[in-house]
Formats: structure tokens, sequence, C-alpha cells
């Protein structure tokens, strides 16, 4: 098998090369102004999002991480609070709460959307709960409308983790523009992707925004002048020029992943096994990921019939957070996370990925299914 005969997981060719002449011009003009960390690129980016995002602020960070511990941080958690997450994202997600110094709480998903569950959440409120941190998972947001009356009822602070989720929607707000303060990565494999490391952090509050500015870049309030221990988190002014470039063609690529995703479900509709992806309803869904789930005890071989074959497959994620290492004292009971972490698995996807790599995909997946319930 030849590397050009492999499907990988994911493509960034199709997203590059069309706009790479102007890529280029925007790190030309980075490198002639001579402002390589945070700079007039990077304010731009930041004005340019905010705007279509329809928030107050957006203060650009090193990555999604340092958006979401910054976030904390800037709204006051820390030790003695405790923050409600999902054990079903990136470890990302818990560290930031650790290294805020809070405790984190883990709830169940929904089965069907792979988002943390509001009823699960309820029922880990108490006294020394201080916020819900929502993952908009796979591409899709969780029930925000409930979760903002659930942190409402109990005056607590609701943080969205939008790192795989970029334009997507709920209730016809963009994710990201409902919570205290919102985290984005733009990871390159992001459906907003930088050209390496960087995030963002938004919110509606300008005190929230502030104290985040200062955090970036080492507490500082002027030069030489600094009022809190902060971190080393400024974006690059080129990938702030790299951003700023791409973020007018995100509507676009989410469409297209929207379109590819439509072509998966027609042709995996029926196959004995195989459940596709749900959207929720009032939700779009943007596939950063397009997750299915198969058989916990056909899966490895599926996966390993699909790469045999040159298709490349992903599993986000194969262990719950709570039960790794430095997280297992935190575990508990969490069924639904469990079965989702025996059962996904994700296949290609990429705006520009063609309907016949998506006929390949499906086809060999079906003789997959078909190889994995004779056996």
């Amino acid at each position: 098998m030849t590397a050009s005969s492999v499907l990988p997981l994911f493509n960034l060719a199709p997203q590059l090369e069309p706009h790479e002449e102007e890529l280029l011009q925007r790190l030309r003009e980075t490198l002639q102004s001579r402002q390589f960390i945070l700079g007039d690129a990077v304010i731009h980016f930041e004005e340019d999002f905010a705007r279509w995002l329809q928030v107050d602020h957006a203060v650009a960070v090193n990555s999604g991480t340092d958006a979401l511990t910054i976030a904390l941080v800037a709204l006051g958690i820390g030790p003695g609070d405790e923050v409600i997450l999902p054990a079903l994202t990136f470890v990302a997600t818990a560290e930031s709460i650790i290294h805020a110094g809070a405790r984190a709480v883990f709830a169940d998903i929904d089965a069907a959307t792979f988002t943390i569950d509001p009823e699960a959440i309820a029922e880990q409120i108490n006294e020394r709960t201080r916020a819900i941190l929502a993952v908009h998972l796979y591409g899709q947001g969780a029930d925000m409308q409930h979760l903002h009356d659930l942190a409402t009822r109990h005056n607590l602070i609701l943080i969205e983790d939008v790192a795989q989720a970029c334009g997507a929607r709920t209730q016809g707000k963009l994710l990201g523009s409902w919570g205290h303060a919102s985290a984005f990565s733009f990871f390159p494999t992001k459906n907003l992707g930088a050209l390496g490391d960087a995030g963002m952090l938004v919110t509606h509050d300008e005190e929230v925004a502030r104290r985040a500015r200062e955090l970036r870049n080492h507490g500082q309030t002027s030069r030489g002048q600094h009022r809190m221990v902060g971190y080393n988190s400024r974006m690059d002014s080129f990938q702030g020029a790299v951003l700023r470039q791409r973020l007018p063609l995100l509507t676009e690529w989410n469409n297209q992943r929207a379109a590819i995703a439509e072509q998966y479900a027609r042709r995996l509709a029926g196959v004995p096994g195989v459940t596709r992806p749900a959207t929720a309803p009032g939700n779009t869904h943007v596939y950063q990921l397009y997750t299915i789930r198969v058989p916990v005890d056909r899966r490895e071989h599926i996966q390993a019939t699909l790469n045999q074959a040159g298709i490349e497959t992903g599993i986000y994620y194969p262990t719950p957070i709570c039960r790794l290492a430095p997280y297992q004292h935190l575990q508990r009971p969490l069924p639904a996370t469990e079965a989702a972490t025996r059962e996904v698995l994700s296949l290609p996807m990429w705006p520009g990925l063609s309907e016949s790599d998506v006929d390949r995909v499906c086809s060999t997946l079906k003789i997959a299914v078909e190889s994995a319930n004779s056996s």
C-alpha cells in the first residue's frame, strides 16, 4: 500500500492549497511589521472573532487549554471550589480545573449526543459547586438552554469548551456565546485551525476579559508592573494573521462537513450494528469528527479491517478521564460514558473529502461489520 492510497482521518491540504498565496501574503505582512507576539494581527483577529461570535470580548491565547485555565482563574474559581464536567472529553478540560486549583467532579453524558447530561449534573451539585463546564463534543453543543437555566437556578458559573464545535449553534445561538466565558482551540485539525497552537477566550464580562488579558501576559498591567501571578500565553502574530484570513471561510467549510456527514448517513443507513451520530433538536452539527458507534466486542476487528484497507480511524476517547492515572481518585459510576468509550469510532472527515472517498469508507466499513458479525 502506498502513502497516496491511505485515506487519513484528517487532511489539511484541501483547506490550505487553494489559499496558499493569500496565507503567504498575510505572513509576509506580519514579518514586515516586526510584531511577532500579539501585535496588530492578533488584535484585529480578536476584533473579528468577537464580532462574528457576537460577544463583547475575545482574548487570544496560546492554546485552547490555556483559554480554559485562564477563564477559570479570571472567573475567580480556585481552591475549595468544585467544577462539574463530563469525563468523555480530551484531558485538557480536566487539566484546566486542576491547574486553577479547583476539584473536578465528573457527570455522565447523554448517550445520543455524547454531551453532558443536565440531569446528571443536578445530582452532583452541592454547597462547594461553583461552575459547570460544558463540553461541545464532536461538533455539536450540549443542551445549553437546560444548562443555562440550571446554572441560573443554582447561581453557578457556566463555561463552554468549544474546541470541537466552532461555528455550531444551539437554539439559534452560536456556541461560545452562552456562557460566562468560553474557550476555543485553533489546533490545526479543528474546524477553524491555525498553523500551530492557538486558542481564544471569549466573554461578555469586561472585568473577566481584563483579568484574562493580564493573566495571559504574566499578570502584567503595564510594562514592569505585575499585580498577579500569570501565564506566558500570548498568541503569536503569525497565528493571528492566519486565523484572520481563515475565519471568513469557516461557514463554507462547516457546510462542506455537514454535506459529507449527510453522505455518510445515507450510505450507512441500515448497516447492522452501526449507530450514526444524532443531532439534538435545536442544534446544528459541524462534524469536527464523524463519530459512529459499533458493538464493543467488534470495534477492534472493524478498526483493524479499515486500517488494513488504508483507511485511518480514531477513538475519541478510549478511556474516561476519571480512569486515567492522575484522576482516579475522582472516579464515580458513569455508565453512559463507559459505554461510549468502548463503542465510538471516528471516520475520516474534512472539508473536501470526496464522494468517492466516502463510498470507499462506507463500503469497507460494511465489509468489516459483516466479517465481524460472522467471526
